[in-house]
């Protein structure tokens, strides 16, 4: 078996399995209970909200833990938004996962107007038009930092100064960038920022929204109780202390997947691969977005499951759509094009091996094909 689908979910690591098991078994309290019982397992989220805030530079005090990265970026930009005061205009991008899509059509269907941007032809949002985007009327943009299907990585620092000169809200999906690149960069910055815990060798089914304190956000679901009013139902301890163990444990060696995204795109012929990247400083390497020219790229993926390969044809969110992944889309690429993509992402446990192996079942099915 080779695993290479990463970008789509992380194994838990041994610790994270091992940290779920014992809050689990010894901290089975309600972390809202006033007993002692629930004052421990309410002392280990406070630890894990610290732990996360410490990884983004943040303040802990605006870490909401969620269910999901899909979660968060519901909650965050729904909140975002309707505190925001005066006008209805959202920026966003054409290329956003895909609840970030769900979160800015509910909005539209609450009279919000929404500016979807393309990307450039190296998968990165252009400065200018985002900056001509802004209207009198613009509370709210959100960005994805690293995108999950073609890796390209937008200029958050940038955008945020923008957002802050035009007096703009800014919410950022960090599902993909969070513990791989640095997001104290540009985290005092920002409103919101989402991360999710199976990314990282956590748990499925928890991540967290951090929501900046100081700026006002409305409830998505007046009345509800847990973390601060904004998310409802009893906190998952287990879950939330084996993200946090997760996310101390997470290693990203960047030159070693660099060297790992070398290795497979220079054995790539270039007569039937086209690799979609930007340029080394704004692309997260252990992500690749490949096209094999002439196939779709579900029937090199359903090729490679035979030989126990397994890759992805975008974000798993997306898998059922017909029209292909929104990155290559969002470049301006053809339908047909967007069918060709499949995607190949790295973790640490990825070998040269394995990398060099995949590259010789690429060209044998690419071979055969043709």
């Amino acid at each position: 078996m080779i695993y290479l689908d990463y970008a789509a979910t992380t194994p838990m690591t041994a610790r994270a399995i091992a940290a779920y098991s014992e809050a689990a078994q010894e901290l089975a309290g309600n972390p809202s209970s006033l007993h002692d019982m629930g004052g421990r397992a309410a002392a280990a989220v406070t630890w894990a909200r610290k732990v996360i805030a410490e990884e983004l530079g943040v303040h802990e005090d605006g870490i909401i833990f969620t269910g999901s990265g899909t979660e968060g970026n519901l909650l965050g930009i729904l909140s975002l938004a309707k505190g925001a005061r005066g006008g209805k205009h959202i920026i966003s991008c054409m290329a956003e996962h895909t609840s970030v899509h769900a979160a800015l059509n509910t909005l539209e269907g609450e009279g919000y107007k929404v500016t979807r941007l393309p990307l450039t032809q190296e998968g990165i949002i252009d400065l200018a038009s985002l900056e001509m985007a802004i209207r009198s009327d613009t509370t709210l943009i959100s960005i994805q930092h690293a995108n999950s299907e073609i890796g390209t990585v937008q200029p958050v620092k940038e955008i945020a100064r923008i957002a802050k000169r035009f007096g703009v809200r800014i919410h950022v999906d960090c599902v993909q960038s969070f513990c791989k690149l640095d997001i104290t960069d540009f985290s005092g910055e920002v409103d919101g920022i989402t991360v999710s815990a199976h990314k990282v060798g956590g748990p499925k089914g928890c991540g967290a929204v951090y929501l900046n304190p100081r700026v006002r956000a409305t409830p998505v679901f007046p009345g509800v109780t847990h973390e601060k009013g904004l998310r409802g139902g009893t906190l998952d301890t287990p879950s939330i202390v084996a993200m946090a163990v997760g996310v101390e444990e997470f290693k990203y060696n960047i030159d070693y997947q660099r060297q790992l995204r070398h290795d497979l795109l220079e054995g790539l012929d270039s007569s039937l691969f086209q690799v979609i990247e930007a340029p080394a400083e704004n692309q997260l390497p252990n992500i690749c977005g490949i096209c094999m020219k002439g196939i779709e790229g579900q029937y090199v993926m359903l090729k490679l499951n035979e030989d126990g390969i397994y890759i992805s044809t975008g974000s798993a969110c997306d898998i059922n759509s017909a029209s292909g992944t929104k990155a290559i889309l969002a470049m301006g690429k053809s339908l047909t094009e967007a069918r060709q993509f499949f995607r190949i992402s790295f973790g640490s446990e990825t070998t040269h091996e394995e990398i060099a192996t995949v590259n010789k079942a690429l060209h044998r099915i690419a071979t055969f094909v043709k």
